[in-house]
């Protein structure tokens, strides 16, 4: 290899390695995410409710996310 390719190598590499730095330097900064929300069981509290729901459905989304099934059957 002669002098010529290694300086182009190593301007190619030097031309990287200041991309990633700019690429960095303009990415915004996001705020960590906070806990997720739990909402309230119940239809009434979804944002896009099912047109059915009868009282199974609505044991089972008050039972969320226990593990535990209701314990009525």
């Amino acid at each position: 290899m002669n002098n010529r390719q290694l300086a182009f190598f190593c301007g190619l590499a030097a031309g990287f390695v200041l991309k990633g730095f700019c690429d960095l330097a303009m990415t915004p900064r996001r705020e960590p995410a906070g806990p997720p929300r739990v909402r309230t069981a119940g239809r009434r509290e979804m944002e896009d409710p099912p047109r059915d729901w009868d009282m199974v459905d609505e044991q089972g989304d008050e039972s969320f996310p226990a593990s535990d099934p209701p314990g009525n059957y």
